[in-house]
């Protein structure tokens, strides 16, 4: 399985920091936070990483590399300007091949997920062994975690492992997903296109799977959120 950093935002709310660094490259624990989701992909085995990136790009290239300095084999996609979610995905499919792959934001802190357990969620045979027909498999398969108090409503519904618009509880999406790349057939290369419309879509038809994490999870969207997670007794 491959794996897809996404590391282009420009981190408004991130200013003045990300001014001057980007977002990805920001430390946690006296590590970049893209640092952490490398280590613990390949840790698990997923050492194909893509990452896209657009604000102070190069920064992160030099910063990384080809990635064998953490075992890795990492490959970039650069976008002029930020394509969004979905789009960064469209870009970058000719890097990402045919096979379900993971995608992971780049400014999420989340040290302790075992991404072992990405790699069969999306499996063509049900837990029976029989095999699933196109229309009946998941093209999708995403992470949440408990609502935060800036995003009390949630984006899902969860009913057992599967995902609605409406339904309760509901819980916030962690910005860690499966995908199959059928899903983005629609979006062309270069294409500003935002994730959260086909997300919707595939849970109203059914389609989107997930469970819910409940390990260390922080999105961190400010100086403060950073400097909380960095100081005393940060998980």
């Amino acid at each position: 399985m491959k794996a897809m950093i996404f590391a282009a935002g420009r981190g408004e709310r991130m200013r003045p920091l990300t001014d001057t660094c980007p977002k990805p490259l920001l430390k946690v624990r006296g590590r970049p936070l893209i640092v952490w989701h490398i280590l613990n992909l390949v840790r698990a085995g997923i050492t194909e990483i893509v990452i896209n990136h657009a604000h102070l790009g190069g920064m992160i290239e030099a910063a990384l590399g080809d990635g064998s300095q953490y075992g890795a084999s990492i490959r970039y996609s650069p976008e002029a300007q930020a394509l969004e979610t979905a789009g960064a995905i469209a870009n970058a499919r000719h890097l990402l091949g045919d096979a379900p792959f993971l995608a992971i934001s780049g400014d999420i802190y989340i040290p302790y997920f075992d991404f072992e357990q990405v790699k069969d969620v999306l499996a063509d045979k049900d837990i029976l062994g029989n095999p699933y027909t196109p229309e009946q498999r998941d093209i999708a398969w995403l992470y949440l975690v408990e609502n935060p108090p800036y995003h009390a409503q949630g984006d899902f519904g969860l009913t057992m492992y599967s995902l609605n618009n409406d339904g309760a509880p509901r819980f916030t999406f962690a910005n860690i997903g499966v995908y199959r790349p059928e899903m983005f057939d629609a979006i062309a290369p270069g294409a500003h296109a935002k994730l959260a419309p086909l997300l919707r879509e595939q849970a109203a038809r059914g389609r989107l799977g997930g469970e819910l994490y409940a390990g260390a999870w922080a999105n961190v969207g400010t100086p403060g959120e950073l400097a909380a997670l960095n100081g005393a007794g940060a998980a």
